[in-house]
């Protein structure tokens, strides 16, 4: 049990603190119908890292961390700008499908140039939760907690854009830059988290929590007390899973995110039939 806990301390105290923000955002994301945006957000802040890794740079360099969110601010200007223009008939999520595989293919032909790439792009992809240290949990719990301090500050805003798009159009709100703000905090948010947990992990905490939660709940206080727990739980189950059988740590998270996602909706379609 002492091994355990040494080994897994900091993994699990990752895993708790850090997707209660992704969580958040996930909800955003699930009630704006772009779901694959942070799976494009993430693999452009993966592609560059792919960049930062062929200049020479480490996975964990501050250079790497300015490549990666440059990289994401370009794709949070995109899909900040094509919301509202893209055309009736291409629906802004083939947009973002066309950004995550652009960026996908990208990253394979530059880490192609890697004596590592195959390594590199493994990294990128399912990340390392289990090398994360005290300082960069400490410095990207940091980030999540201004983060979320400006949501806060601007909450009628960013849930008016999210929840009710119309009415913020009606009332004159300036959607694309408030989109804009949005697209590059949650940029922030996934970056940070890429370096940590790799781009599948930041999906599927961004997704699947938001996704069981509105499966048992309508209003947002109970869609993120639920979408946290479902976090929160599945964390520590892939973590002892992880650790009982010699799993990947991100991958094994995965799979217990989608055994509760498939809980959910047995437990809503219940529910429905008792209605």
């Amino acid at each position: 049990m002492n091994e355990a806990l040494m080994v897994m301390k900091w993994p699990l105290v990752a895993c708790l603190l850090l997707p209660g923000m992704l969580v958040y955002l996930g909800l955003h994301i699930v009630r704006r119908e772009v779901i694959f945006v942070d799976l494009a957000l993430a693999q452009v802040a993966a592609l560059g890292t792919c960049v930062s890794l062929l200049l020479g740079h480490e996975g964990h360099d501050p250079q790497t961390y300015l490549w990666s969110f440059g990289f994401t601010l370009v794709g949070a200007a995109i899909f900040a700008a094509t919301r509202a223009r893209t055309h009736h008939r291409v629906p802004q999520e083939a947009l973002i499908g066309i950004v995550y595989v652009v960026a996908a293919a990208l990253g394979i032909v530059l880490l192609s140039r890697s004596a590592e790439g195959n390594e590199e792009l493994r990294r990128t992809l399912i990340g390392d939760v289990l090398l994360v240290t005290p300082a960069e949990l400490l410095r990207t719990f940091g980030i999540y907690v201004a983060i979320g301090i400006v949501h806060v500050i601007f909450r009628k805003k960013f849930l008016m854009i999210s929840f009710e798009p119309e009415r913020a159009l009606a009332e004159g709100l300036a959607v694309r830059w408030w989109d804009f703000l949005f697209y590059a905090l949650f940029g922030l948010v996934v970056t940070s988290f890429v370096q940590i947990g790799g781009v599948l992990l930041v999906f599927s905490y961004l997704i699947v929590p938001a996704v069981c939660a509105n499966f048992l709940a309508r209003q947002l206080t109970a869609l993120m007390v639920i979408g946290w727990i479902t976090a929160t739980l599945a964390s520590v189950a892939g973590l002892v899973v992880a650790y009982q059988f010699d799993f990947p740590t991100g991958a094994a998270i995965v799979c217990v995110l989608a055994v509760a996602l498939i809980l959910s909706g047995v437990i809503a379609s219940v529910r429905k039939s008792i209605d």
